[in-house]
């Protein structure tokens, strides 16, 4: 399949292996670059006019980045870390990734003066947002499985460890800091009697997995089956400060992402085709 040729259509899930599948993204203030965390194609980077990413790291200790996810740029470190949520799964397979409680994923540094990668923390289950605190001393990552968001220390008495952050009462995907020091997190969903108890025990969700079940029809399981949207405002210290939700989702489902901007939320999907818009 010549990528050019199979890229021109609508997105399509059949083909996003071979078109790519951009889940983070962040600018660089310095530089004015796009930094891009790609499921299949990997950490890239586009220059301040735009134009074709290039690929940065595809591929680590000889293991290629098989679900990159999410990013976030420490410019007075010149350092981007990333997550790859997991070292068995794709993008397109993210509910067995979740329901096997695959502990594969990853969280990375790279380096854009020396090009190195190293890796910060594994063991991850499914590695999912990552956010940079405002003091620059640690990373928050969303551990989607579990719902918890970590927080991985990078300086202090405490730099190299991690610890639960917060416990969520749904699925986290993204998170964004706010203008002030706190934190957005997105929910895919929150989590019910099935969700908790098949993401409980790998043996529950490997029976699921065997039962003759769609796509559609797990996600629905999964997420309870109603649609909806939940935003959860965490402090700098992982309280819960605020909670916004649709729930029954008439205008917005499934958030993936929360940016917080002159008074505004703006807030994306996986599965809607538009942008929302929240006035604080």
């Amino acid at each position: 399949m010549i990528r050019s040729e199979s890229c021109t259509q609508p997105f399509n899930p059949s083909t996003e292996h071979v078109c790519g599948r951009p889940l983070g993204i962040r600018f660089c203030n310095k530089t004015g670059q796009l930094y891009i965390a790609d499921a299949y194609l990997g950490l890239q980077v586009v220059g301040p006019t735009g134009g074709m990413a290039s690929p940065l790291v595809t591929e680590v200790d000889g293991q290629r980045l098989r679900f990159t996810n999410d990013l976030d740029i420490d410019e007075h470190e010149n350092a981007v870390y990333f997550t790859d949520t997991s070292t068995e799964f794709y993008r397109r397979e993210f509910m067995p990734s979740v329901l096997s409680i695959d502990k594969t994923g990853k969280l990375m540094k790279y380096d854009i003066s020396t090009k190195r990668v190293t890796l910060l923390l594994k063991g991850i289950a499914f590695a999912n947002g990552v956010a940079l605190s405002k003091d620059r001393s640690f990373l928050l990552v969303a551990e989607t499985t579990t719902r918890k968001i970590l927080r991985f220390w990078l300086k202090g008495p405490n730099a190299g460890k991690h610890e639960t952050f917060a416990v969520l009462p749904g699925f986290p995907d993204n998170i964004r800091r706010s203008p002030v020091g706190d934190f957005w997190v997105a929910l895919h969903s929150k989590v019910g009697l099935f969700s908790k108890w098949a993401t409980s025990w790998s043996w529950a969700g490997k029976m699921i997995l065997r039962l003759p079940f769609d796509f559609k029809q797990l996600h629905y399981l999964l997420v309870g089956g109603k649609p909806h949207a939940t935003v959860v405002k965490l402090s700098s210290e992982g309280e819960i400060l605020r909670v916004l939700e649709d729930i029954d989702g008439k205008t917005l489902r499934f958030v993936s992402e929360v940016e917080e901007k002159d008074g505004k939320l703006w807030i994306g999907s996986v599965l809607v085709p538009y942008v929302g818009i929240y006035t604080l």
